[in-house]
Parts: C-alpha cells; sequence; structure tokens
C-alpha cells in the first residue's frame, strides 16, 4: 500500500495503552477500497479485458465476423468517459445545492462501481445519476426522485431506480466513506490549538486554496491510493508547506528522532503531483471520441431491443419460471409426502426424550 509505513501516525494511530485501532482502520473503507497504483491497473485491465472477450462473443454469436471490424476500448479511454462524468457531478450538485458531503461521497461510489464494471457494459452516464441520488440517502440529504428526476433533462426515474441495486451491490453495500475535505478542516482545527501557529500564519484564504486542491484530488485516484489525512495535509502543504509542516511535526510519537514532516514528504510529493498534474477535467474532444466509439462496441446484451437483449431476458425469464417450477414441486412434495403432524418416534428417540424428562425433574 502507498506509503503506509510514514502516515500511519497521521490517520491510523494505535493506542499503545488500550491497544485500540483508529475508527478509520476499523472501517470498510480501509479493508476493501485501498489499492496499490499495480493494483489499480491490473483490476481495470482485467475488466476491460474480459469484457472485450463477452461482448466479442457475444457479436460473433450473432453474426459470424461481425467483431473483426469493432475497435474496442482499453481500460485508459474507460478511465476517460468516468473521469468526464465524475466532473458532471459537481456541475448537478451545484445546481441543487447538495452540501459537499453528497459530491464527494458520489464521485467515490463512481470511482469504486468501475472497479467492479466496465463503461461497455454500463455507461457512466446513468450511472452517475444513480449514485449521485444514493449518496443524497446515504449522507441523508434526500430528494424525491421525481424531484431529482424532473430537474435533470432527458432523465426518467427508471434510469436512477434500474440501477440503484446494482450500484449498491457493485459497493458491497458498504454506503459509508470518509473524505479528505473532513480530515482538512480537523487539521485546520488543530493548527489553531499550536502554540508556535499565530492567527497571522494562518488566514483563511490558505484553507480556501487547500480546499480547492481537496476538490481537484477527486478527479483522480489519489482516495483509492491514499488516506483522507494523507490528502488533506498534501493539499495543505500546496496551499501553506509552512503550516503542513508544523502540524505533522506536532503529531510525531514522542521519542521520535526524525520529524514526521521529513518522514512524510516522499509520500506527500507523490499525492502533490497526483493533485497538480491529474486533478483536472479530461478533454472533451478526446472524450467525444471515446463515446463515440462505445456506441460501437456496447454490449448488445445491455442495448434494449437488440437480438442479444431480446435473447438475455428470454433466457432469464426461462430461468426464473423453472426456478418457480422446482419451488412448487417442493412445497407439493413436502405436503404430499410428509406427516403434518410429525413422524412418529423411534425407540432410541423415545428413549432420548424420556431420559431427559428424567433429568429436568431432578
Amino acid at each position: 500500500m502507498a506509503a503506509d509505513s510514514a502516515a500511519n501516525v497521521v490517520d491510523t494511530q494505535v493506542n499503545s495503552s488500550t491497544g485500540k485501532i483508529s475508527l478509520y482502520e476499523g472501517s470498510t473503507q480501509y479493508k476493501s477500497w485501498r489499492y496499490s497504483p499495480e493494483q489499480l491497473e491490473h483490476i481495470r485491465t482485467s475488466l476491460n479485458v474480459a469484457a472485450v472477450a463477452a461482448i466479442r462473443n457475444t457479436f460473433e454469436a450473432d453474426e459470424s465476423g461481425s467483431s473483426s471490424n469493432v475497435l474496442f476500448l482499453d481500460a485508459g479511454e474507460e478511465q476517460l468517459l468516468v473521469k468526464l462524468y465524475i466532473t458532471k457531478i459537481p456541475q448537478l450538485c451545484g445546481h441543487f445545492r447538495f452540501p459537499e458531503e453528497v459530491e464527494a461521497t458520489a464521485i467515490s461510489y463512481l470511482k469504486r462501481f468501475y472497479l467492479k464494471n466496465t463503461v461497455m457494459d454500463w455507461h457512466p452516464k446513468n450511472v452517475m445519476l444513480t449514485t449521485l441520488f444514493l449518496a443524497t440517502k446515504t449522507t441523508n440529504n434526500p430528494i424525491s426522485l421525481e424531484s431529482y428526476t424532473s430537474n435533470i433533462p432527458k432523465t426518467s426515474s427508471s434510469d436512477v431506480l434500474d440501477l440503484e441495486f446494482l450500484v449498491s451491490q457493485s459497493l458491497n453495500f458498504e454506503l459509508a466513506v470518509w473524505h479528505a475535505h473532513r480530515a482538512l478542516w480537523g487539521i485546520w482545527l488543530d493548527l489553531q490549538s499550536l502554540p508556535d501557529v499565530t492567527e497571522d500564519l494562518r488566514p483563511q484564504n490558505v484553507y480556501d486554496i487547500a480546499i480547492k486542491h481537496v476538490r481537484a484530488s477527486r478527479f483522480t485516484d489519489a482516495e483509492l491510493l491514499y488516506t483522507p489525512a494523507q490528502i488533506a495535509l498534501a493539499s495543505l502543504a500546496l496551499a501553506s508547506p509552512l503550516l503542513a509542516q508544523r502540524w505533522a511535526d506536532s503529531k510525531a510519537p514522542p521519542g521520535s528522532t526524525q520529524p514526521l514532516s521529513e518522514t512524510m514528504e516522499p509520500t506527500l510529493g507523490v499525492i502533490k503531483y497526483i493533485i497538480t498534474q491529474m486533478g483536472h477535467p479530461p478533454d472533451v474532444e478526446a472524450v467525444r471520441e471515446v463515446d463515440r466509439r462505445l456506441k460501437l462496441c456496447k454490449n448488445p446484451e445491455k442495448v434494449p431491443g437488440s437480438k442479444a437483449y431480446l435473447a438475455r431476458q428470454a433466457e432469464e425469464q426461462r430461468r426464473a419460471e423453472e426456478k418457480r417450477h422446482k419451488k412448487a414441486e417442493d412445497v407439493r412434495r413436502a405436503i404430499t409426502e410428509s406427516n403434518p403432524f410429525g413422524n412418529e418416534l423411534n425407540d432410541d428417540e423415545k428413549a432420548t426424550q424420556l431420559a431427559e424428562l428424567d433429568d429436568d425433574d431432578d
């Protein structure tokens, strides 16, 4: 994991006297949604390769040779399209006046969804709308489905509801998210209590600049690689290296021979690079080209009205019907073959129950 040894003292401290782990270490985010860069690349590449193979087979089953001229998306192009729709979430949140917690949570959901699925199966537009609607509920900022969809052009209730269970399932129903903007606020409050940080050293514009860097980090993979506190501290370091240094050094464990700011510098340097170099919207023309090609290589089983879609629906209905028949047959057999008053006890069972009654009397 990315530089855990250098950052554990910041946000995953263990109380040496009680042995208790921090709340963050006990979270599903810490256990399930943190990766190394190599792991992320492997997950996305594997998903892409599997999707291309499955879609190619579907094309070939419908018409032999039909997939030979199809230019499928690669994993990088898929991420480019997902990134575009990540940048749409802040715009929608501004339109609805949703708080920052909703925006950050929806973005996290969208990123996590595409660690289990590909854009060739599920287009990011409706997935993005679904993750945002889900985030309003999980962060306790609910809005009615009608009010939500009626304010988004060309969107129906089914566009959101049809995917809500799939999205939740893809998230493993792990809906709590720890965010860097909350960590940054905690650091900012901490700075106010440090004796060597006067009010002149921490003007409000430093926090304003730092929170902009936190927001930019949402357009990157930072939250999948690093902890919220690491991202928050890197964002503060971009706004004020001095404040970041003094806060980090104040968290050094007793007896440390090296300032914590020096220990963490390699990690923070990588995060700062990610934020400044990748924390911006993608090129719109490049994304348009990807989206145009997606129309030609989308999984036909997910396109309503296509032969593959209708065949899949028919197969699912057949399986559901078989399941219903089997269940009905099991119920019928249970009724006709079993004694409604229970089976008669054999001699051994009678002896066991009598012994138990004798024990109770004692």
